[in-house]
């Protein structure tokens, strides 16, 4: 089942011009999308489309196999889809590190038990057990970024839409963010400014242009 698909859809804030004029694109599963394209053309407006979070003026969302209309349509895919936010500050609220992560699972109903055992196994499965017990505000950019992504995969979403990942990161935290996403099972799509981290995790890219999305 493809994982989301946006057909001709428009989006315009009010007051402005369209930011998007009938973009269509799918993501299916396991695939790597990256959209491009400058700053303001509405990248992260797509994301937001996605979420539920903007309503398009016209087109179709549809999201795992269901059209998606209503903000009630959208509180399943924000189950299903994770998102990482373009800066981690937007993300992370708790006091810890481990706090942070298991907030998602308390949300989604998991026990404390069963909460705290997803944030040992994905913390170790990223290698970032020496984080856990942190203040999280007291963590460089890098590590705040890392952190991040492990509170959404902590929620076991079926796909990933990165925004800007590589803002603020240095070379080394690059490199690992890079590797561990490399690994990951999960549909991912991807916006980011850098061509290398785009041909590296997610060659296959789409340029936002004019409204439209361009092979």
């Amino acid at each position: 089942m493809t994982v989301l698909k946006l057909e001709d859809v428009s989006f315009a804030y009010p007051g402005h011009a369209l930011v998007l004029d009938g973009a269509s694109f799918r993501l299916e599963p396991g695939q790597r999308l990256s959209i491009a394209g400058p700053n303001g053309a509405g990248k992260s407006t797509l994301f937001r489309i996605v979420l539920g979070l903007q309503t398009p003026t016209a087109g179709r969302v549809t999201i795992f196999g269901k059209e998606r209309r209503v903000e009630a349509d959208f509180h399943e895919v924000r189950r299903r889809i994770g998102l990482v936010f373009q800066d981690p500050d937007d993300q992370l609220f708790c006091p810890t590190v481990a706090e942070d992560i298991a907030f998602g699972p308390l949300n989604l109903g998991r026990s404390v038990p069963e909460a705290l055992a997803i944030v040992d196994r994905v913390l170790a499965d990223l290698n970032l057990m020496h984080l856990r017990d942190r203040i999280t505000h007291k963590l460089s950019g890098g590590e705040k970024r890392l952190v991040t992504l492990a509170t959404v995969l902590a929620m076991e979403p079926e796909a990933l839409l990165l925004d800007e990942p590589t803002n603020a990161l240095d070379t080394k935290n690059e490199a690992r963010l890079l590797e561990i996403l490399q690994g990951l099972p999960q549909a991912i799509l991807l916006v980011s400014h850098d061509p290398s981290f785009r041909q590296a995790l997610a060659p296959d890219t789409l340029e936002l242009r004019d409204g439209k999305l361009v092979a």
